[in-house]
């Protein structure tokens, strides 16, 4: 499994309108009418949505909706077979699946990845990683005997090697606990304080809640919807049958609108 922080599949000038509006804020990365066949399945059409920078986006959707797909495209490990991508910087994609070596050390995996990666002062940059993660105290112990938090941020780490403006984490909490995941999120936050655009991918719709401002929905390779948790709950409550307090609930909201959308 390829990751770390990796060109674009095609770049451009950064775009001009941010998706707020607001001038000097335009987006770090921005999918455009993104599309993806596997043989006879089409896993994307037509996706687009775009991140600015110290912006958390959530991509929801069912199993199979193309959520690790178009990461993937994303971070530039596949090609979309239409649409295109762009980046006002690099990119790091940290997948599910840590390819992290679980007999070597925290530090003996970054300064492996640092010189995979050909990044300039791979001692050093170690150095930054390890203070970044708060992980100084833990530098010579093996991989394999950190908790699943702990290796979690030794993986993103690895997605920061080369200081990316946008962190693209596939599934980033699956197996921890929820102690584990809130330590995990305060660091993800801390590297959004600084500026860097955060896109997700989740099945905890709590989760998404929570933590990203805005959430992109995915079905079918479709993209449905793309707004704050607020606006997804407004789209389904349509009239007072609706408006009861279990429609305020984000996950039956999210549920009522694939419903209502015929998904």
């Amino acid at each position: 499994m390829a990751y770390g922080s990796l060109p674009m599949t095609e770049t451009s000038n950064r775009p001009s309108s941010p998706p707020d509006g607001t001038p000097g804020r335009g987006p770090v990365l921005a999918a455009r009418d993104i599309g993806k066949r596997f043989g006879d399945v089409e896993v994307l059409n037509g996706v687009s949505f775009q991140a600015a920078p110290g912006e958390v986006v959530g991509l929801i959707g069912p199993n199979g909706a193309g959520k690790t797909t178009l990461l993937s495209i994303l971070a530039g490990i596949e090609a979309p077979d239409g649409g295109r991508v762009e980046s006002g910087g690099g990119v790091g994609w940290v997948p599910q699946q840590a390819a992290l070596y679980r007999r070597l050390t925290v530090r003996e995996n970054l300064l492996l990845f640092a010189r995979l990666q050909r990044s300039g002062r791979p001692d050093e940059r170690v150095v930054e990683m390890l203070e970044l993660t708060g992980l100084g105290d833990r530098m010579n112990d093996q991989v394999g005997k950190l908790s699943g938090g702990n290796q979690q941020r030794v993986n993103i780490a690895i997605g920061l090697m080369a200081d990316p403006s946008v962190l693209l984490l596939d599934e980033p909490s699956v197996g921890l606990d929820p102690a584990q995941r809130a330590r995990l999120w305060r660091f993800v936050l801390d590297l959004v304080d600084r500026g860097t655009a955060v896109v997700f991918s989740t099945h905890d719709i709590q989760e998404a809640e929570r933590y990203a401002g805005r959430i992109v929905v995915l079905t079918e390779g479709l993209e449905i919807f793309d707004g704050t948790a607020d606006e997804l709950r407004e789209a389904v409550v349509t009239g007072a049958a609706d408006s009861g307090p279990g429609e305020r609930d984000l996950e039956t909201s999210f549920l009522a609108y694939l419903d209502k959308d015929g998904r």
